[in-house]
């Protein structure tokens, strides 16, 4: 199902191959609005590493692997997703980001920055973190 220009449903599913509630789907549809607009203004791909995260992908299996994951994640809500964006770093597609909510063109929400990729989601509230 494509969600906009650039984004198809596909991108957003869980890992495990879990069905994606429809509630979550809602949000979902919200979330890739929000990264076309992204999308649209970095004129570069944008590749969705992680969307929604179905509870027992998130609370059990990523923990199992090593990773540290919130037992409240946005992504679990279809709210998050995790992104790298084509010839650009981490921290250039965080400041599109903050230019972006500043000028009303995306949502408020969490923006994360890591080594290798940004979090965002559309949690309605400002929340940020910094764990390069």
């Amino acid at each position: 199902m494509q969600l906009t220009e650039n984004f198809n449903k596909s991108e957003f599913e869980c890992k495990d191959g879990s069905v994606m509630p429809y509630s979550v789907l809602q949000n979902v549809k919200e979330l890739a609005k929000n990264l076309q607009v992204l999308r649209d203004y970095l004129g570069v791909p944008i590749t969705l590493t992680n969307g929604y995260r179905s509870p027992h992908y998130n609370d059990v299996v990523l923990p199992s692997r090593g990773y540290k994951t919130s037992k409240n994640s946005q992504h679990k809500k279809g709210k998050a997703g995790d992104i790298k964006a084509q010839g650009k770093s981490p921290l250039q597609v965080k400041s599109a980001i903050e230019h972006l909510i500043a000028t009303g063109k995306m949502k408020q929400g969490g923006v994360g920055i890591y080594k290798t990729f940004i979090h965002y989601d559309i949690r309605g509230y400002r929340a940020r973190w910094d764990y390069r």
